[in-house]
């Protein structure tokens, strides 16, 4: 008893020091952005700001392409999410019907596009020739639905009493009916995990807008957080040159690392409130056949 005491001990131990060496950098990355110019450069790395300013966050929030790509972002997430989880529930509850003809062989078709895809080249020429080129639907329409997350869903449904399914039936509920009015309700914890999970991929997005965007108005938060930290790593650009028109009270890195922030910022405020679905979430849905 008292040996696994105390190793209940050591490995508490350990995993505390793990988890401060994980939150260091982004506690850091909080510090430098509340500091001013002369604290960043004399006091790095440190454990408070040795000098607190918000000028960084001020100069970022004045920033009329950072409120347009903020717009933008919020479009594709609030959009996109809404998107996902409507085609993965209807086509995971369909997929989850044992008494739908041919649902092995879409479920073959559907995994084949876990491993297999057309390419970079293909791609892009479908997306062009589709005129999605300079459009914000090219960031939500070519990742509509997730395969892995739809796999989870289906099990997930597959669970679900089947008696209730039956009873409705015999009530003369049709399918469109049981599942918004059944399965839906009864999945609140995966569907709170898994918009949760589509939210932070949108919010994150910036591969198809890279591909796909080429006018600045329509580059979300990702792509404008990207060309800050090229341009005032470099102090070159007109938007660095522009940024730091501010007497010079905030430093390069202050406005970087506030821009960060700023981006997290959304979804660590909505992530405490639905980690509480996770476990009965993705775990019940990973283990039902």
């Amino acid at each position: 008893m008292k040996k696994s005491k105390a190793f209940d001990r050591v490995l508490i131990l350990v995993l505390a020091v793990l988890a401060l060496i994980t939150l260091y950098p982004f506690y850091n990355v909080l510090i430098v952005s509340l500091s001013n110019t002369q604290s960043v450069a004399k006091h790095t790395p440190y454990l408070l700001p040795y000098a607190f300013d918000l000028t960084g966050y001020k100069t970022i929030l004045m920033d009329a392409d950072f409120r347009n790509a903020l717009l933008v972002s919020v479009f594709v997430t609030v959009v996109g999410v809404v998107l996902n989880l409507t085609l993965s529930l209807v086509a995971a509850y369909v997929l989850s019907r044992r008494y739908l003809d041919g649902r092995n062989a879409m479920m073959t078709v559907i995994v084949f596009t876990m491993l297999f895809s057309g390419g970079l080249v293909p791609t892009y020429m479908v997306i062009k020739d589709l005129g999605l080129i300079n459009s914000v639907w090219a960031m939500i329409l070519p990742s509509a639905l997730n395969t892995y997350y739809l796999i989870i869903m289906k099990n997930y449904f597959l669970g679900l009493p089947e008696g209730l399914f039956e009873a409705a039936r015999l009530d003369g509920a049709g399918e469109w009916t049981m599942l918004w009015k059944i399965a839906v309700p009864l999945s609140k914890p995966i569907v709170a995990t898994f918009a949760l999970f589509y939210a932070v991929d949108r919010w994150n997005e910036w591969y198809n807008a890279l591909l796909y965007i080429n006018q600045k108005a329509l580059a979300p938060l990702q792509i404008y957080l990207r060309d800050i930290l090229i341009s005032l790593n470099s102090q070159l650009s007109t938007q660095a040159q522009q940024m730091m028109g501010n007497g010079g009270k905030a430093s390069t890195s202050a406005i970087q690392m506030a821009t960060i922030m700023i981006t997290a910022l959304p979804i660590m405020a909505i992530y405490p409130y639905l980690q509480k679905y996770f476990v009965n979430g993705v775990m019940v849905g990973g283990i039902k056949e």
